[in-house]
């Protein structure tokens, strides 16, 4: 059963609000940015896997936010308490595509007993937003919710039609938010053909003292494996040539050490040409088209180690064992083992990716997919892409922005199902030696509120201007 509400007022989580720093210009919406942040933490919505996992609530709170800004939001409810967030805002110029803005509501859970600060108070402290989804990712969608606030209050719209979808379940498998609603509603993101989400638009620092924004235009694919391997139950004592265990162990083994070939896209190949000329490392066109990957490899080897962290994930496929299960007491050969393997596949790589795990698991060894994602790429020479680079360095001039693609994947590959192509552009200012990556389920996540106030001027700039 599935449940549609439309809203007509806030939502605000219980207690007290954390007092935030007020913003450095005084601009109602960086101040409302912060705010909304730290009220967003606070409503836990810890996506614990298997439909465990509550999204409601922060659903309730942002449709009241968006409804006070005279929006017409649709609360969808794909099961009982997993909801889901639609509205549009029309745009000046109803020629123009429609473009999707995109952010879940839930997030991965946290072990309070590990944090400095209890991980749904939402503090700020230091100048910072503390909690989790600081990062990942309910400040970004606090930061959207302040800027269409802002474009109500002072009579603005933006160029093209904004679709804004707040998702539920992206930390697990999306099948109660961005699959299902590409399943069950794609008449609300009509007209859309592109849309932007998270992961991009970020400061990467080099040592050189270069200022790196990376636009994810491309994202491998998820190939989540399961792997079974069959033999002869037996006593632990006895010789056993048919050992189910070392079948397993031993595919498992030649999967981790496996050195993939070079794959190169032509989002990572403009991304190796656009951090060549960003960071003045130099880089030979040639070794591009080389197949041994020797030239790439050497290139990356040379790049500042913030820089080379762009692309290294990205020019090959992988495969990672990550689980391992068999047998219930020491003194007994189990008849089966089975494991689990987390592959990421590049675009155009699908068959490459197949093929090798034949090779790899050999006849003593069955796999089979368990969740499979497409690989997606978009455009790295859109003019949407380029809207992004205009708004990025009106704010930091001097700046760098480079295409990159993803090691891993979004709600952007739902969404590609009805012809939206994606990319990733969240925007934050980020100081020097801010781990961003490590925040991403890690402990102690948090949000500089400089960040945030960049990222509303930034998402603003490019909404009322991309075309």
């Amino acid at each position: 059963m599935t449940e549609t509400v439309r809203p007509t007022g806030t939502v605000r989580p219980t207690g007290a609000a954390p007092a935030a720093r007020p913003a450095a210009d005084g601009a109602p919406t960086c101040e409302e940015a912060v705010r909304f942040t730290s009220e967003l933490i606070r409503i836990d919505t810890s996506n614990r896997g298997g439909g465990d996992c509550r999204e409601r609530p922060a659903a309730e709170y942002v449709a009241g936010l968006l409804a006070e800004a005279g929006l017409d939001p649709l609360l969808l409810e794909s099961a009982p308490g997993r909801a889901n967030v639609v509205a549009r805002v029309p745009g000046a110029e109803p020629g123009l595509p429609a473009l999707l803005v995109h952010g879940h509501l839930d997030v991965v859970p946290a072990e309070a007993a590990d944090w400095s600060v209890p991980p749904f108070s939402g503090e700020v402290r230091d100048g910072e937003v503390w909690g989790r989804g600081a990062v990942d990712m309910k400040g970004t969608v606090a930061v959207t919710a302040a800027v269409v606030r802002a474009w109500a209050r002072e009579g603005r719209r933006p160029r093209r039609d904004v679709v804004l979808a707040f998702t539920a379940d992206e930390e697990d498998s999306a099948a109660a938010g961005s699959a299902w609603l590409a399943g069950h509603h794609a008449h609300l993101f009509e007209g859309c053909t592109e849309g932007i989400g998270e992961s991009g638009g970020y400061t990467v620092h080099t040592a050189a003292g270069q200022r790196l924004y990376p636009v994810a235009a491309g994202e491998r694919g998820t190939a989540w494996l399961r792997l079974t391997a069959t033999g002869r139950a037996g006593h632990g004592s006895k010789p056993n040539g048919s050992n189910a265990v070392t079948r397993l162990s031993a595919a498992m083994a030649r999967i981790g050490t496996h050195r993939w070939p070079l794959r190169l896209t032509p989002t990572v190949r403009a991304a190796l040409l656009a951090l060549a000329e960003a960071t003045g490392t130099p880089l030979d066109p040639a070794c591009l088209d080389d197949p041994s990957g020797a030239g790439v490899d050497a290139f990356v080897a040379r790049l500042d180690p913030e820089a080379a962290a762009l692309v290294a994930g990205t020019l090959r496929n992988s495969a990672a064992p990550t689980v391992l299960q068999a047998g219930y007491k020491v003194n007994v050969i189990p008849g089966s083992a089975t494991g689990a393997v987390d592959g990421r596949v590049l675009p155009g790589g699908e068959e490459e990716f197949s093929a090798v795990l034949d090779e790899l698991t050999g006849p003593d060894v069955e796999w089979a997919f368990q969740h499979r994602e497409v690989p997606l790429q978009a455009p790295v020479d859109a003019p949407v892409l380029a809207a992004m680079r205009d708004a990025l360095l009106a704010h930091d001039p001097g700046a760098h922005v480079v295409p990159y693609s993803m090691s891993g994947g979004t709600d952007a590959k739902q969404f590609s199902r009805l012809g939206i192509t994606g990319y990733g552009f969240s925007p934050l200012r980020l100081p020097p030696g801010f781990d961003y990556h490590g925040m991403y389920h890690g402990v102690d996540e948090r949000v500089p509120v400089d960040a945030l106030h960049f990222g509303a001027r930034v998402l603003d700039r490019f909404l009322t201007t991309a075309g």
